[in-house]
């Protein structure tokens, strides 16, 4: 049977939360998830520029993993809702961990080329075109009642633990052996897989017709008709779009801050001890009021932090703007999710969150190569300050034409 809802009123604690054998299993498969991707991203971003040295191909990395989610976005969440949804989990880790298995056995033979590391992108990217929806769609039916913006904040701390510890083990074993890294992604998700079996979400709400190409677009028709959901999304799209500067760090690392493939780690892993930190906060004290308006702060914020970032040239204050766009990035991650899933039936769960993971991966996939084409064109810098400039462009504009979403008070 399905563990039961922890009772209670207020929302039951942190601490709690983590008794909760279903809520637990989720987040250490989420968890362990994460850790590979981010060491995936340390890997082939630097072996990419090793092999290349283009600003150009760091950001065709980004777009080659975006094309997947892209061409079949609306199948995944048309199976999220049709299928049950920790077997589609399951099935994406296994092809994860099978991709990565591929590349560290070309690395480790000295095969490996700048094709063969695209074509394993591209199926990561399929992978995650299914996971991540399907994983987001799975959550509210795991969390307690009541609880999913602390079961979000805890659930996107874990991630951000990984997400600190994952760049810096991939640094380092990249830096020991190449194939070492793909090694601990096989590994991370092989068990992330095994713990997904081990959930036991409460029963799946499937709609009575699911067949048809008009219901695999039913979430496009949803968001469309809520003004405060369109604009929750494409505030992310847009504003990470320009902001995003993922994919200059190994040019930041190799070029502007003279560091190696630790020193990348470290970069790549400092906008999560941020978020880490804002989500300890935000486990303790939840953004009770005015949470349209805190969500638009923090998008300024982080345009503000990415500015910094551009300009620096020492490494503690990359790190520390790093740090503070993390933290901003979680308010408003924790905001939008909330959003976005409270105001969605379960039946729509998978195909909402479909169109909301095109939008997420748009901004950052894609705006990885904007940024990789922009640095092409203008140089790193100016590329990473222009994009802060445009985030806050974006989030002051958002606020008039969204007013609406700039007035929501309350999660509820």
């Amino acid at each position: 049977m399905p563990d039961q809802p922890i009772s209670g009123n207020p929302p039951v604690s942190a601490r709690a939360l983590l008794s909760h054998r279903a809520f637990l299993f989720f987040l250490l498969s989420r968890s362990l998830s994460r850790f590979s991707s981010q060491i995936a991203a340390v890997a082939i971003g630097w072996q990419i520029y090793d092999l290349t040295g283009s600003a150009f191909d760091l950001g065709m990395v980004g777009l080659v993993q975006f094309l997947p989610t892209a061409l079949l976005v609306f199948i995944a969440g048309h199976a999220a809702d049709r299928y049950e949804r920790k077997r589609v989990v399951q099935l994406c880790q296994l092809v994860e961990a099978a991709t990565a298995l591929y590349l560290g056995v070309i690395t480790y033979l000295g095969l490996v080329s700048e094709v063969q590391i695209f074509v394993a992108t591209f199926v990561l990217g399929i992978a995650g075109a299914f996971e991540s929806p399907t994983t987001a769609a799975l959550l509210p039916a795991i969390a307690p009642q009541g609880s999913l913006q602390r079961a979000t904040a805890v659930s996107s701390g874990a991630a951000q633990v990984a997400t600190i510890t994952g760049p810096a083990l991939g640094g380092f074993a990249y830096a020991v052996a190449p194939h070492l890294a793909y090694a601990v992604m096989v590994l991370f998700w092989i068990f992330g897989m095994i713990l997904t079996g081990f959930i036991r979400p409460r029963p799946q709400a499937i709609a009575k017709d699911m067949a048809g190409a008009d219901n695999i677009f039913a979430g496009v028709r949803f968001i469309r008709g809520n003004p405060a959901i369109l604009g929750t999304i494409s505030l992310d799209l847009f504003a990470v779009l320009f902001g995003g500067v993922t994919a200059l760090l190994p040019i930041y690392a190799r070029d502007i801050l003279q560091t190696g493939p630790m020193g990348l780690g470290i970069l790549r892993a400092a906008p999560a001890v941020g978020a880490l930190l804002m989500t300890m906060v935000l486990t303790r004290h939840a953004i009770s009021r005015h949470v349209g308006l805190r969500m638009f702060q923090a998008v300024i914020v982080f345009g503000v932090a990415t500015i910094v970032f551009a300009l620096s040239s020492w490494m503690w204050l990359s790190v520390l703007a790093l740090a503070v766009l993390g933290a901003a990035d979680t308010i408003s991650v924790v905001i939008r999710f909330s959003l976005v899933q409270l105001a969605t039936p379960d039946e729509m769960r998978g195909r909402v969150g479909a169109v909301n993971f095109l939008f997420i991966n748009a901004s950052n996939q894609l705006g990885q190569f904007e940024s990789g084409v922009a640095a092409a064109l203008f140089g790193a810098m100016p590329a990473a300050v222009l994009g802060g400039v445009c985030t806050v462009a974006v989030a002051l504009l958002w606020m008039q034409l969204f007013p609406s979403l700039r007035q929501v008070e309350r999660l509820e």
